[in-house]
């Protein structure tokens, strides 16, 4: 008798339970990131031995939450990169649209400033043409600043999302520590499937954010650290996300992480998730297309102010500066203790790379690396006014006394596109003629023929100097009266910063001449060699010209905006397919629940008639009794 309702007691309970999971599945069916429950039953031992045995019924053995820990893993992991990806490929496609909009990209007003120069070397005396030259200038210099302003703002919004996400971490932080308290104090044999679920899913939200990898401990609790290996919690204890100042600009802050045994900056490669694809973007989009965009413009200054140097305008003047362009400022790093300044220029725009690169000084000798990935950059010369250091095209003169472990950081284009201006309004300033200018005398007979006279020093003091080539034979010359010297039709004459081209056979006695140009020239000598610098082989030693460079960059934005695109879809179907693969386990089948609802509700009804059945004979037992 109390056999039959123990046993039917126990299983009213056990499957009472059983339907409160159920329904407990079936009501969080549709809630993100809820875990399947499901009763595990168990006989109790029962009393007596083989044919006297009497089973106890059933017994509640767990609830088991139905999850896998490696795809609960390879999940994070998913959402960690989905996370970077996601905000990197944000960024790329704002920047490739800025670039290569033909409203917003630098093309089109590159190609019209030099197309202007074309129509002064045609019209050189034309105000009109000079004019139209001087206002697509401007608006060239407009479109550099309206790019480099596109990019800064970029800049503003990843400190913002930097603030932002450390707040937001810190606050999951401090939620999932609490959640280890509350698990830790049960147990992990008794914690709460929900709260279980509760603290994956904050996990999974710091996932989305830094990138994570968890560590199970025997409490119960769980410990998790950034992708890099630093602790965001430990047991009941959360680091704190802050973000400090950059060490060398004011404007721009760094993420970094207070332990409990100090703070740690954290950098691009040591952090996933949303913050750090802020902290690649800046690095790989927002740094590097600054530095390509301004070595750009510093480049085209250089060379157009070359080239006006080398000519006249029309007020018979030697040409002065067309783009005024500060130099490159050095930022010395805010922990510094000496006195020393650095001064920095622009020499030589073939080997300028506009990389940035870290000066150090270590108490005897001054060290450079790259700015970008840290490897070591060679030196040369003593860093003196007479002696600069000379690394990358830009030369660098230290004074004043630097402390040991001083540093400086040197971008040496990264705000020329900012920086750059237009020097002179007046038409007639521009110098469209030459310095000098060839002559032949009339009395030559020879079929010799300049064919161009440049300027290859605007510097050398000797360059307007009067200077006479007289024909010894058809094959020789002499230079103002010196010795004779070997002539080629075509072949280059060099004397006072100029070359000279000549063609044709001359006769014995044949003289050229090369002088002062004269004022009010209408000559379009130097404007045709200016109208052509977009096309001249001036970068990368050599070997690219300023088309060429926009032309890449240009490619270069667009492949890194294709990239991260596709590379977040095929992470994005990674991701997909973990998810599916987690919910063939965890998640809530509703047939399945359904079925399991009745077949709950069956054995209850059972268990219900059992304990019926039980009242009854024990009824019926004491009825006999009492007669």
């Amino acid at each position: 008798m109390p056999s039959i309702l123990g046993n039917g007691t126990s299983a009213l309970l056990a499957f009472q339970r059983a339907l409160a999971t159920s329904s407990h599945n079936i009501a969080n069916a549709t809630v993100d990131g809820y875990t399947r429950q499901r009763v595990e039953l168990s006989n109790r031992p029962g009393d007596g031995l083989r044919n006297n045995y009497i089973g106890a019924g059933v017994q509640i053995a767990s609830i088991t939450r139905l999850s896998d820990t490696l795809v609960t893993n390879r999940l994070l992991d998913s959402q960690g990169e989905i996370g970077r990806l996601d905000l990197v490929n944000g960024f790329a496609l704002r920047i490739d649209q800025l670039f290569t909009d033909a409203t917003t990209g630098l093309a089109q007003p590159f190609s019209a400033f030099f197309d202007a120069a074309q129509g002064v070397a045609a019209e050189p005396a034309s105000q009109a043409a000079r004019t139209e030259l001087l206002g697509r200038a401007e608006a060239l210099v407009a479109r550099f600043d309206q790019l480099q302003g596109g990019l800064d703002q970029i800049d503003r919004e990843i400190n913002a999302r930097l603030t932002g996400g450390a707040e937001e971490v810190n606050r999951l932080a401090s939620e999932i520590a609490r959640l280890n308290v509350e698990i830790a104090r049960n147990g992990p044999a008794n914690a709460s499937p929900d709260l279980l679920d509760q603290r994956d899913r904050l996990v999974a939200q710091v996932a989305t954010l830094t990138g994570v990898t968890t560590l199970p401990q025997e409490d119960g609790s769980l410990n998790v650290f950034t992708t890099g290996g630093q602790p965001i919690v430990v047991g009941a204890t959360a680091s704190r996300f802050v973000t400090v100042q950059d060490d060398f600009r004011n404007d721009r802050v760094v993420l970094a992480l207070e332990t409990t045994t100090g703070t740690v900056r954290l950098g691009a490669g040591s952090i996933a998730g949303q913050l750090g694809g802020a902290l690649s973007s800046r690095a790989e989009l927002v740094d590097a297309g600054r530095a390509e965009l301004g070595r750009i413009a510093a480049t085209l200054a250089e060379i157009v102010n070359g080239q006006s140097a080398a000519g006249l305008d029309l007020n018979g003047n030697v040409g002065t500066d067309f783009f005024a362009l500060a130099a490159p400022q050095p930022l010395a790093n805010r922990n510094n203790t000496g006195t020393a300044t650095l001064a920095v220029d622009i020499a030589d725009v073939g080997a300028l790379d506009g990389v940035p690169l870290e000066f150090r000084f270590d108490g005897a000798n001054w060290t450079a690396r790259r700015g970008d990935n840290g490897a070591p950059v060679a030196l040369a010369g003593l860093g003196t006014v007479a002696s600069p250091f000379v690394v990358n095209g830009i030369e660098v003169v230290v004074s004043g006394a630097a402390a040991a472990n001083d540093r400086f950081l040197i971008e040496p284009t990264s705000n020329a596109a900012r920086d750059i201006a237009l020097a002179i309004n007046d038409p007639n300033r521009i110098a469209a003629a030459s310095r000098i200018r060839p002559s032949a005398d009339l009395t030559n007979l020879g079929q010799g023929r300049v064919v161009s006279l440049a300027v290859l020093d605007p510097t050398n003091a000797a360059l307007t100097t009067p200077a006479t080539v007289q024909f010894l034979t058809p094959t020789t010359f002499s230079l103002n009266g010196g010795p004779a010297q070997a002539y080629t039709p075509g072949a280059n004459i060099d004397a006072n910063g100029w070359r000279l081209v000549l063609d044709g056979v001359p006769r014995a006695g044949d003289t050229f001449r090369v002088g002062a140009n004269v004022s009010n020239s209408s000559d379009n000598t130097n404007m045709r060699a200016w109208a052509q610098l977009d096309d001249s082989r001036v970068l990368g030693g050599g070997a690219n010209s300023l088309n060429d460079a926009i032309v890449a960059q240009t490619t270069r934005i667009g492949s890194a905006a294709r990239e991260t695109s596709f590379s977040l879809d095929s992470q994005k179907a990674i991701d997909e397919a973990l998810v599916q693969q987690r919910e063939s386990l965890s998640g809530v089948n509703l047939d399945e629940e359904a079925a399991d609802l009745l077949r709950f509700q069956q054995a209850y009804q059972a268990a219900a008639q059992v304990i019926s059945i039980a009242d009854t004979i024990f009824q019926t037992f004491l009825s006999a009794v009492r007669r």
